[in-house]
């Protein structure tokens, strides 16, 4: 029996302790199936030699033009490339802003749970495997559509996220960008041993070891690098936040820029963005972080421009991923690396009067607004054609995140305010308070560890170390929300 064939045999019976990302979380959506074409979703054979047994298929819009750009997107464990294909909303970006998107697809052939081999050197490196397969797919669809191959970008959730970071590493001359969504850094396992220790907490490197990992991908390669976005929830408990910091590590390094973000603002989903610069003054790496949000990729149902997708196992409700990715890597039409709404942020935000049920606010117009979306703790709660809103149906002695966006004529929304906090009158006024070790907080679903260090969920608040020796006390206040109140605050 040929060694190739008998390591695919070896894979398919490996323990589930030690497959990909999310295997023992993901396991019970069921098997990846065939995938059989939705829509506009075709498979296409004969792309290539094929070294990893993928499949591949393909979403593009009928009067797409010649050089236009080109974004493969990869599936987690047990999903397949309907699944993304129906539910990142990536198709519908391809139509609005003119782009093919190619689908790939592994199954339980190559690993029992249908995971992207992020994890195994014969899988995710140069010329090897799964990364080599993946290639050739864009090599096929650049001759097929007539796309530039100056715009190839590549994004994926969980293991396909994992992959992701792996081939911008092994083939920094194909990929622009990347986008991994609670993924892995690049490299972080060469065994499947080694995957689970990643999942929960990768390795404890400097920013300059993260960043040799790629450079190893392709020795003596000096640029230009792929400009990544990193979307990661706070929640996450299959793969852990403090992937997203070594993911962020490593293409700072890359770049040879700092840790320290450039800026950083608040979007919708409880979302931050922070924006690290290259040089010249372009963003070069994203990170986008979704308070409370667990693993998945994020999405957000809706019509208009910045919302898409649709939930399912995975795909979850907080903020169009897909759209804010496409517009960081210029697929709306602007600069590579632009990363800005069309409109500014509305300034001036203020509450001007509060009840037990409601909150009303107004703030400063915006040119070229046709209207303005308000959001509630990160979610939107209506739109106004005025610069005034009341928003009602609250809990009485309740504190509220407010935040408001300009939306032009086209419904495409501008960046969001600063926020205000309006607190209901009435009520007992700031809501329960949890008096415990940073320990039983995180145990109790209240706060969550990166680097060793408990955040409370919602606000952010760095705790300190994540031991039983230090204690806080947290106010829940929307519910799900918590700040530190060590003093005035009762348990």
């Amino acid at each position: 029996m040929r060694p190739s064939i008998l390591r695919r045999l070896l894979r398919r019976v490996a323990s589930t302790a030690v497959l990909g990302v999310v295997a023992a979380t993901l396991s019970t959506v069921g098997a990846a199936q065939p995938a059989a074409a939705a829509g506009g979703l075709q498979q296409v054979t004969g792309f290539g030699t094929n070294p990893g047994n993928l499949q591949m298929y393909e979403y593009a819009p009928v009067d797409l033009p010649a050089g236009a750009p080109l974004v493969i997107a990869l599936h987690g464990c047990t999903q397949t490339a309907n699944d993304y294909y129906t539910n990142s909303g990536w198709p519908k970006y391809a139509d609005l802003w003119k782009f093919a998107v190619v689908f790939p697809q592994t199954t339980s052939a190559n690993n029992a749970l249908s995971c992207f081999g992020w994890f195994d050197p014969a899988e995710d490196t140069r010329g090897k495997g799964e990364a080599a397969s993946i290639v050739q797919m864009v090599e096929h669809a650049k001759q097929q559509y007539g796309s530039d191959g100056r715009r190839v970008y590549v994004t994926g959730l969980s293991a396909g996220g994992g992959m992701t970071a792996d081939l911008l590493a092994a083939y920094p001359d194909v990929f622009a960008g990347g986008s991994v969504a609670s993924g892995l850094p690049a490299q972080c396992a060469t065994s499947q041993a080694a995957a689970s220790g990643c999942q929960t907490g990768p390795q404890k490197l400097t920013p300059a070891q993260w960043g040799a990992k790629v450079r190893a991908g392709l020795p003596g390669y000096t640029g230009p690098w792929p400009r990544v976005a990193i979307w990661q929830g706070t929640s996450d408990y299959t793969v852990y936040p403090a992937n997203a910091t070594a993911l962020r590590d490593q293409w700072t390094d890359v770049w040879g820029i700092g840790q320290t973000p450039s800026s950083t603002d608040t979007l919708p989903g409880n979302t931050t963005r922070s924006v690290y610069n290259d040089a010249s003054g372009k963003p070069a790496v994203e990170t986008y972080s979704i308070s409370g949000m667990g693993h998945g990729l994020a999405v957000s149902p809706g019509s208009g421009t910045d919302r898409c997708g649709s939930t399912a196992a995975y795909f979850l409700n907080s903020i169009c991923s897909s759209y804010y990715t496409g517009v960081f890597w210029g697929l709306d039409q602007g600069a590579p690396g632009g990363g800005e709404n069309p409109l500014p942020a509305p300034s001036g935000l203020t509450v001007t009067g509060v009840t037990g049920t409601g909150a009303s606010l107004s703030w400063s117009a915006v040119t070229g607004a046709s209207s303005y979306a308000v959001y509630r703790n990160g979610t939107e709660v209506g739109r106004a054609t005025s610069t005034a809103f009341t928003d009602t149906g609250l809990s009485a002695g309740t504190a509220y995140r407010y935040t408001v966006a300009a939306v032009d004529g086209s419904g495409a929304v501008g960046t969001v305010s600063a926020a205000v906090t309006a607190t209901t009158t009435g009520g007992t006024g700031g809501g329960a308070c949890y008096t415990a070790t940073n320990y039983a907080q995180v145990a109790a679903g209240r706060a969550h560890t990166t680097g060793g260090y408990v955040y409370a969920n919602g606000s952010e608040q760095n705790m300190g170390l994540y031991n039983v020796f230090v204690t806080h006390t947290l106010r829940e206040s929307p519910a799900g929300y918590f700040v530190i109140a060590d003093t005035g605050c009762t348990a």
